[in-house]
């Protein structure tokens, strides 16, 4: 896990983007850049993949990421179906476009967990709509960037 990537001959820290990958909207998040908090960006609807790839390489440019994760849908059980096809299908569209190194970080519940968080700060099932996804991605990355921290702690000692 790379979590504090460095961009080639500046020194300067690197952000990770997460993507909550749906069929007709992207959730979005983007760390700090010492990688260790997740904020939500503006959903994306889905406009075709090349489109959403352009808007991916705007993202990055403009954000500053080293790093993509991509949220894989597991079953519960632990099997993947035709969604976690899809989610690798789009890791691997957004590796070789953008020329980043790209994870999959499993995401079971993620979507359930934003949900639950937005009923219980009261907004309203249109508005929850509105932000769901922006929160399950930040969820996603949130728990990438923690287990990274955790790895590097563990190799520390």
């Amino acid at each position: 896990m790379l979590c504090r990537l460095r961009e080639r001959g500046t020194g300067r820290l690197m952000r990770i983007l997460g993507v909550d990958p749906g069929k007709v909207r992207l959730g979005l998040a983007v760390s700090d850049e010492l990688g260790i908090t997740a904020q939500g960006l503006p959903t994306r609807t889905s406009r075709g993949r090349s489109a959403d790839l352009a808007h991916f390489r705007a993202l990055v440019e403009e954000w500053g990421v080293g790093e993509v994760v991509v949220g894989l849908p597991r079953n519960m059980d632990g099997t993947m179906g035709p969604q976690a096809e899809a989610a690798r299908e789009l890791a691997r569209d957004l590796g070789e476009a953008l020329g980043l190194p790209v994870a999959l970080w499993d995401e079971r519940l993620t979507t359930q967990a934003a949900t639950r968080v937005l009923r219980e700060v009261g907004l309203s099932r249109r508005r929850r709509r509105d932000r769901v996804d922006a929160i399950a991605a930040a969820l996603i990355l949130q728990g990438y960037l923690d287990r990274a921290r955790a790895s590097r702690q563990d190799g520390a000692r």
